[in-house]
Parts: C-alpha cells; structure tokens; sequence
C-alpha cells in the first residue's frame, strides 16, 4: 500500500481578509460615487421585491440591479458571464453583494431580459434626475448625433422588400396562366375560375379545394419518384399548392419590412440593411444594423433611442419627443449636423418655440462658397418683380405652373414649380440650364427662410460656440462608448433587446461622467 503525502495539498498561502471589507476599497473608487446614486434613488417601485410562495426565493433583486450598472459603469458593457465572475473576484462587487452569495449567470440574464426590459426607461431616468440635479445639467442646449451600430446577425442574409414586390406580381401572371390550363380541363363540367390581376390567398386556397373536389383526386393517391407518372391534374394541383406557398412567404416577408423599411435580416428581423463606416469587405456594401441616436446635455446622455430608418433625419422628431416625455419640456437650442436639417425638421422646431441650429445638406457651401452662394443661376437667387415673379439673367419671367405637397409633409406645406417664358436663343442657356426646352424651377420661399434663419443662426457667435461643442460633446460621447469601450456591435437580437442593452450603456456612462466629475473637483480643490 503506497504511503499518502500530505504535503501534496499544502500551500503556504492563506486567505487573509479584514472584517471591514470598506478599508481595502479605496476612498477615490468609481464604487462610491456609484453608491452615492443608487442610495438616493426608490428602487422599490419598479422592481419585484415580494418573495414567491412556491419555489426557491427569489435572489435579492436590488442587489441584482446593483452589479448590472456598476459592471457597465466599470467597463461599458458587460456580459453575463463577466459579471458572474466580477462578483467572486472583485472586492468591490463582493462589498455590493452585502453577504449574499454571487448570482449565478443565469439569474442574471434573467433579470435583465425580464425586470429591466420593462423598466429600464424609469431606471434611466431615476439616475439621470439625481445626477442632473447634483451638476445642474443645462436641459435647454442640446447636442444631437447618431451612429449606426452593426447587428448580431448575419451579413448576407438579406431580405429585400422590393425584391418581394416584384417577384410578387411576377407569379400572379404565372397563377393567371395556371388558372387558365385549370378552366380549359373544367370548362365540360361547366365551371370556370375567375382571372385577375391580383390574387388573394384566401382565394386560391379555395381554388385549390374546390378543384380537389371537382377531379376527384385524392391526395392519399398522389404519386412521386422517378418512374411515376403523374396525372395532368395532380401537375397542376401541386402547382398551385407551390404557388400558394410562396405567396405567403411573400406576404409574410412584407409585413415584416413594413411601411417604413425596404429590408431586413433573416436572423434579425428588427435589423435593416444600411451602410456602414467600418466595411469589413471595403466595396460599401450594405449591413444590417441600427442607427442609434443620442441626445447629449453638459456631457451626459439625456435621451437616447434605437431606430431601424438609416436617415438621421427621420429620427430627429422621435428623439425630441422622447426628450420631452423624459424631462417634460423641448429644449431651446437644439444642435444637430447637416444629416438632420430638413424641411420637416424646421416647421417641427417652429411649432414647438425651439430655435433653429441644424445644418441643411449644402450649409458649406453657402456658407464657405461664395461664388456658389451668389450664383446668379440658382433659383433663390432670381430677382422677383412687380407681379410676384422670378425673372431669370435674360429678364424672362417664369410663369407658374403647378404646386405639388412636399414628400413626407405632415403639415401641408406645398412647393410651386415654375417655367420660364422662352428659353430659345438665350446667351446664359449653357450656364443656366442645359435642358432641351425651357427651363422649369422649383421654389419653396418658407424653406429659403428658413436656411437664412439657420444661416445666421449658425454663423453668428453663439452658434459657433455651439457647433464647437456639439462635435466635442456629442461626437466625444460616441467616441467614448465605441472605442474606448469597444461597444462597436450589438450583442443582442430584437429592437427592444437593443434598447435595453443600450439603456444600460447609457446609465454606466452617465454614472461613470458623474463619478469622473467629482474626481476632477476633488483634485481641482
């Protein structure tokens, strides 16, 4: 019998650990500043602290919401797992837990994908109403940008809306031509299936069992493989049932993209297919994504959203509107790149009293050009005479024509189009227009007022001090979050998983702000 050694399982190292864990944890620790805010916040009412009564108990939930948020003020985001292994490793979560055992990653997830998808909203804002409070956070300047962030989904698993479309109205001429070979065999028993351009589901699937009936075939009988021969009718039959398949699947790919999408991805149905600055095949291909937008007040993030349009000026209005659900009112100056100065835009800020500091698409130029600025050929810059009408170089009027609604208008504003009396043998033709007959413009006086207001309004000094800061403020937050915690992708799948992943991003990086804001005083003093 071999003689044991005990000396295989001895170790000179021993835990050796205070009965105050506080003396470890330094005094200038981001943990600290982070318990600071949760004391003063009511964590009771949006969370569920009543115990089950079958069952295991139920893991202390406030501690849960706890280590989520110091994880990601720590490191911008966190995983589940990162988390579980935080809490056995790390002092400061070990001081958090307060006793309790470390959750598993399970009952993290858990939380998260239940608890605080529902109320990451109020968490957010419980956060933000004791920090703003505290710094006196400016909610009237605004500084708004966006970024689109790559899903966790496939890159080439696109679906493509007008593709469907397309394909669609391809098979209602193929159903027409099978609907005609159907009545030429039932035309003896004197039934005939009516043609259309458009064919319904519902409809062809009672085609489908109304000619069963009308045959007599039984699908019991069908035949299949080589050496079988199949009838004319069963053809047909499996014909139209293939037909009726990818007609749904059509239908069903549509409703998914909806009104407002044009594609999206087979792994990720909430994901649209735009472009992206990091292109990892560098040919500009499309990517699915979601453009995030941010709006960003003395450097924190006071509002925040995910949307699916890969246009920063559709999400402007939803944005403002989340704001002021959040804070209860609009901001005075709203500071935006030239990806959100649109027509729209600017009646949305003059109706709710909100001044106007959005570039437009050509601001550069008419500020930086000004030989484009006062080009003598553009249409805002023609002359008007006694009678209300534009006259060109040449001194010809332009009479006018037609006003249309401007595309995406909510509020009913129209733009007039007007033609010039006679081009022919004009001297300025080629610098004026190099169009065959005579020249038409469009003319929108509400909308040249409007980029004169933002002109000025930018080019002024208070708009330039404003302009400076939203590049550092706004642009700096995104900079922050993607590359100083590498959060360049979405972990999670879904719309309102992203939500809440970027909920989460947000209150971290808000409470880490706080936490280096109150160090610089401490050092500052």
């Amino acid at each position: 019998m071999q003689k044991q050694n005990p000396q295989e399982h001895y170790t000179a190292y021993q835990l050796k650990l205070p009965v105050e864990i506080e003396k470890i944890i330094e005094i200038s620790d981001p943990v600290y500043s982070f318990s600071e805010v949760m004391d003063h916040i009511d964590l009771n009412k949006y969370l569920t602290i009543e115990e089950r009564r079958s069952g295991r108990p139920r893991y202390d939930q406030k501690t849960l919401l706890k280590i989520i948020l110091f994880a990601f003020m720590e490191n911008g985001y966190a995983s589940v797992r990162e988390i579980k292994k935080y809490c056995k490793t790390d002092i400061r979560y070990m001081w958090l837990l307060q006793d309790n055992p470390p959750p598993s990653h399970m009952t993290i997830d858990n939380f998260m994908n239940k608890t605080m998808l529902e109320n990451i909203d109020r968490i957010f804002a419980d956060v933000n109403e004791y920090i703003f409070q505290k710094e006196q956070v400016d909610l009237n300047h605004v500084y708004i940008d966006g970024t689109k962030i790559s899903a966790n989904a496939g890159k080439y698993s696109w679906v493509w809306k007008k593709s469907c479309e397309k394909n669609r109205i391809k098979l209602f001429a193929k159903i027409t031509e099978l609907l005609e070979n159907m009545n030429a065999g039932t035309a003896l028993l004197g039934v005939k299936f009516d043609i259309r351009e458009e064919y319904a589901i519902e409809y062809l699937e009672e085609i489908l069992k109304k000619y069963i009936e009308l045959v007599g075939f039984d699908p019991g009988k069908a035949v299949h493989g080589k050496g079988n021969h199949k009838t004319s009718e069963q053809r047909l039959i499996e014909k139209l049932s293939e037909y009726i398949e990818r007609l749904k699947k059509y239908a069903e790919r549509i409703k998914i993209c909806g009104n407002d999408r044009n594609s999206y991805s087979k792994t990720d149905h909430d994901a649209t297919f735009m472009r992206m600055k990091r292109d990892h095949m560098g040919n500009d291909q499309l990517l699915p994504g979601y453009n995030i937008q941010c709006a960003v007040c003395d450097g924190f993030i006071a509002a925040f959203d995910v949307y699916q349009y890969a246009s920063d000026m559709d999400c402007f209005q939803p944005l403002i509107e989340r704001f002021q659900s959040l804070y209860g009112q609009y901001p005075e100056y709203p500071v935006a790149d030239a990806g959100y100065g649109s027509y729209n835009n600017y009646l949305y800020c003059e109706e709710h009293g909100m001044e106007k500091f959005m570039k437009f698409t050509m601001y550069e130029k008419e500020s930086k050009n000004e030989k484009y600025r006062n080009d003598p050929y553009r249409a805002v810059n023609f002359p008007i005479n006694e009678s209300g009408l534009p006259v060109c170089p040449n001194g010809k009027e332009f009479h006018f024509i037609y006003s249309r609604p401007v595309r995406g208008n909510k509020y009913g504003r129209t733009e007039e189009y007007f033609q010039c009396e006679d081009c022919s043998g004009c001297p300025h033709k080629e610098k004026c227009c190099k169009c065959k007959g005579n020249r038409i413009v469009r003319l929108n006086e509400e909308l040249t007022q409007f980029h004169a207001e933002v002109l000025n309004n930018l080019n002024s000094i208070h708009g330039a001090l404003l302009r400076m800061n939203r590049s550092i403020q706004s642009e700096g937050t995104f900079g922050t979050i993607k590359w100083n915690r590498s959060y360049i992708r979405a972990r999670r799948r879904g719309i309102k998983s992203l939500f809440l992943e970027f909920g989460m991003i947000s209150c971290g990086f808000n409470l880490h702000k706080f936490h280096l804001k109150k160090v610089a005083l401490r050092s500052a003093a």
